[in-house]
């Protein structure tokens, strides 16, 4: 074997992100080659239908199905669902072992052998990531190597905003396959907000004629003078929607919906006026806000309104069988409320005693409902204010405080706050860094982010299902800003997410930058315009575009 192709391989083993439990590096290596088999057990179907068409179209291997090669060097790549590794990894682990006759993969359960799948696409090097060979009738070298891996957390998101700047359906999917080789099982579409509605409402097709376009978008920070006059919209068909969540089920993540309720809602009301408080302003002057920031038109608490979402939510559940719906709940501003002589008799009607009662009751009635269907609801933190639902799930976004509440009184968390691993904040504080909002939040800042905070009992701690990087689009015009602004930084955030650190102080940030290193090649073949360690290329920069910057370290709150 050829001594180049060993030593590559070596480096392979040693460079995975993110880090498995165990690694156990051996002498030698695995040649693929074009007689090289796939043997897929019961339960491996759509892993070995993933491996066929990533590995396969970048290797130029054919991998038929067969349970030996025709040579004695050919070699066999096998995947097993293995009752032991569940007992002992739970479904999502999976043991991986690459000896000099091939590749036995084991998983807990069909998802652990995806995981371990991804791990073998990383074993074989940066090209193959790629859509093609680059050099056809190459032999494939995968390290020698014993690896026993699960993941931390069940729950490893990260929450996309397409509401802002809408996402076209292919971008999407293309997240999904990065998200899947980041090891990370939930994307958390935000689909409806204050500047667009994105999916489409058979019973409601105004909320997409009307509501997913506006005429304009302010660029940078909404205290900037500038503007893009071009309109901005689109949306995803109900077609779309099923072809994004086949596409992530068969990568085995999980797409949670967000409607949001009742704030963040002017698109919605400028489709269907009815849905605002009619009696404080003429909601049919409204259209699809064109700005950034907290918006002050809000859902009136009318019976109409609750009926209207129980119709979207119809068309949504049908759509998504994920256990999860989130309803946002968030930044919902009560001036209209206060102003408004019917919220006020409603108010009292309802028993409720104040305006954060009122919300209560707009999320309290869609957790029955939810429940009597069968699913969960998740909002942000903000669902806490009034008394929260009693099946409600909480994303901890403003800080710790509130999913350290949430759990304390037994609710379910997935910790994702803003001071931490929001992914629209900036990377660095130089003068060149794109349309720069919020605290710097660096790779390895990302690298020492705890999800659990250590005020919670062990029995409390049980309640943090996992935890969530959020990317809001508000001045991510463009594909290739998304991925300035979320990588890197979300290869430190799967590892934290997936496997098992030490404190924070204690990681080996040292270790995880050298393993970057490898990374950043894989990133390259993938075709992801990341932020390079030293600094935005000159086409990454948006000079002249007002930002946010907030200086300091951010509060541990």
């Amino acid at each position: 074997m050829d001594d180049a192709v060993t030593a590559d391989a070596a480096r392979a083993a040693t460079g995975l992100i993110p880090q498995p439990r165990d690694t156990r590096p051996e002498n030698g290596a695995f040649l693929l080659g074009p007689a090289t088999v796939l043997d897929a057990g019961p339960g491996t179907e759509t892993t070995a239908a993933w491996l066929r068409g990533t590995v396969g179209a970048a290797t130029g291997l054919p991998l038929p199905p067969g349970s030996a090669g025709t040579g004695p060097d050919d070699g066999v790549i096998r995947l097993r669902v293995d009752a032991d590794t569940a007992d002992a990894l739970g479904p999502e682990g999976y043991r991986l072992t690459v000896g000099h006759t091939g590749v036995t993969l084991l998983g807990g359960g069909a998802a652990g052998t995806f995981w371990g799948a991804q791990t073998l696409r990383q074993l074989l090097g940066p090209a193959a990531h790629r859509r093609a060979p680059l050099r056809p009738g190459h032999r494939w070298a995968v390290p020698a190597v014993r690896i026993e891996d699960a993941p931390r957390f069940a729950w490893r998101g990260m929450m996309l905003d397409v509401a802002r700047h809408f996402l076209p359906k292919d971008g999407v999917l293309r997240y999904l396959d990065l998200l899947a080789a980041h090891k990370l099982n939930v994307l958390h579409l935000h689909l409806t907000d204050d500047q667009g509605w994105r999916i489409e409402i058979e019973r409601y097709p105004k909320l997409t004629e009307a509501g997913a376009w506006r005429e304009r978008t302010k660029l940078g920070h909404r205290a900037s003078p500038l503007w893009d006059d071009r309109p901005h919209g689109g949306y995803y068909t109900q077609d779309d929607i099923r072809e994004i969540v086949a596409y992530a089920a068969a990568r085995h993540i999980s797409v949670v919906p967000e409607i949001d309720i009742p704030g963040h809602s002017q698109a919605a009301i400028a489709a269907y006026p009815e849905l605002g408080n009619t009696d404080v302003i003429d909601t049919n002057s409204l259209g699809v806000w064109d700005t950034w920031g907290v918006n002050p038109n809000v859902l009136a608490p009318t019976d109409n309104a609750l009926r209207f979402y129980e119709g979207v939510l119809e068309e949504v559940l049908a759509l998504f069988p994920s256990r999860f719906v989130h309803m946002g709940g968030d930044e919902c501003p009560k001036d209209q409320w206060r102003a408004s002589p019917y919220a006020q008799a409603r108010i009292k009607e309802l028993g409720v005693g104040d305006e954060d009662g009122l919300q209560s009751w707009f999320i309290r009635h869609f957790d029955r409902w939810l429940a009597d269907r069968g699913r969960r609801l998740i909002g942000w933190d903000e669902i806490l204010e009034g008394g929260l639902a009693p099946g409600a799930a909480v994303s901890s976004w403003r800080g710790y405080a509130g999913g350290i509440a949430a759990a304390r009184a037994g609710h379910d968390v997935v910790m994702c706050p803003e001071q931490q691993v929001y992914l629209d904040h900036r990377q660095h504080d130089g003068p060149d860094e794109p349309v720069p909002i919020g605290y710097v939040r660096t790779l390895e800042d990302v690298y020492r982010f705890e999800p659990v905070p250590p005020q919670l009992t062990p029995e409390q701690a049980t309640h943090v299902l996992g935890t969530q990087a959020n990317v809001w689009t508000e001045v991510m015009e463009t594909p290739q800003r998304l991925d300035y602004q979320v990588f890197p930084r979300l290869a430190a955030f799967a590892e934290v997410a997936w496997s098992e650190l030490p404190p924070p102080a204690e990681r080996d940030h040292a270790g995880f930058t050298r393993r970057m290193a490898a990374h950043y090649a894989r990133l390259d073949a993938l075709g992801v315009d990341y932020r390079p360690p030293g600094g935005p290329l000159p086409w990454q920069r948006r000079p002249g575009l007002l930002g946010r910057p907030i200086e300091g370290s951010p509060p541990n709150v």
